[in-house]
């Protein structure tokens, strides 16, 4: 399964729930928008070390940004921009999703659901 940043983010936050998600899945994926997210909200050195530890520790597989997932991303953006607000991110790791045949699992539901194709799993704190 492919992770939205939002699910690490609530596990961070403490979410048992979250957390309980993840442990079963032997499988765990993030693209690397997602990644570069978590780098990128760290507050210090410490907190930087503490997502790349919890990554490592979980056994959680980055994949990268190929020209495929990047060309599908701007079709999102092109598609769904104007009429729900396509962010660039957000159509970068729904794009991975689909180019690697992956479930995406999210608590931010309303910023996937305009992508008709995507396998989408909502998560409820």
């Amino acid at each position: 399964m492919l992770y939205d940043t939002d699910i690490l983010i609530w596990i961070q936050r403490g979410n048992e729930k979250a957390a309980r998600l993840i442990e079963k899945d032997e499988d765990k994926h993030l693209s690397i928008q997602s990644y570069m997210e978590l780098l990128q909200g760290a507050k210090n050195k410490t907190h930087h070390r503490y997502v790349k530890d919890f990554i490592a520790e979980f056994e959680f597989s980055i994949l990268p940004l190929t020209e495929n997932i990047g060309h599908r991303a701007l079709i999102y953006v092109e598609e769904h921009a104007l009429s729900s607000n396509m962010r660039a991110g957000d159509a970068i790791i729904a794009a991975t999703a689909n180019e690697n045949n992956m479930p995406l699992v999210s608590s931010n539901v309303k910023h996937f659901k305009a992508i008709k194709k995507l396998q989408l799993k909502a998560f409820k704190p």
